[in-house]
């Protein structure tokens, strides 16, 4: 009898290197930019060069997803109430091969442990609204009225760590 097929594995890691940096923007472009129609002038912003970047990279090295964490000012200016403890995760991004594996949550956790390590209090996001089940089955609650962002609904949401 043979092993079941399984999905290839996957590492969730903070993008050190250009390289990683490239990965985490072609995923970006690949979900925000084409899937989603967003501008690519304001996919990408003055927040990326500060910003803590997590990848999802398969076994293989094909790149899954990414995700950030504001930190510090630049999330106090993104945050609900401008708390410099409470990091700012955003530009969660899946690619839809990879969709369904886990892939999301292990990088909303991989941005929940660097925003420890950094000794913030809680995480800030604004989600789309239809992921707004997926984030709080990861505990996250939202907050305030829906809000337009690149013409997408959006949701705040936050999570005490």
């Amino acid at each position: 009898m043979s092993a079941p097929d399984r999905a290839p594995s996957y590492v969730v890691r903070v993008a050190e290197d250009p390289g990683d940096r490239e990965a985490c923007f072609a995923v970006r472009k690949d979900v925000f930019v084409v899937e989603q129609r967003v501008p690519e002038d304001i996919e990408y912003d003055a927040y990326d060069a500060d910003a803590v970047h997590v990848l999802a990279v398969r076994s293989d090295g094909v790149p899954l997803g990414t995700g950030r964490l504001l930190h510090g000012e630049a999330a106090a200016a993104k945050n609900g109430d401008g708390d410099p403890a409470v990091g700012s995760l955003g530009r969660l991004a899946v690619t839809a091969p990879a969709r369904g594996l886990g892939v999301g949550a292990a990088l909303v956790r991989a941005v929940e442990e660097t925003a420890r390590a950094r000794g913030l209090t809680a995480v800030d996001l604004h989600a789309q609204t239809h992921a707004l089940g997926f984030y709080e089955r990861l505990g996250y609650e939202a907050y305030g009225p829906e809000f337009p962002d690149a013409g997408i609904p959006h949701r705040a949401m936050r999570r005490a760590l």
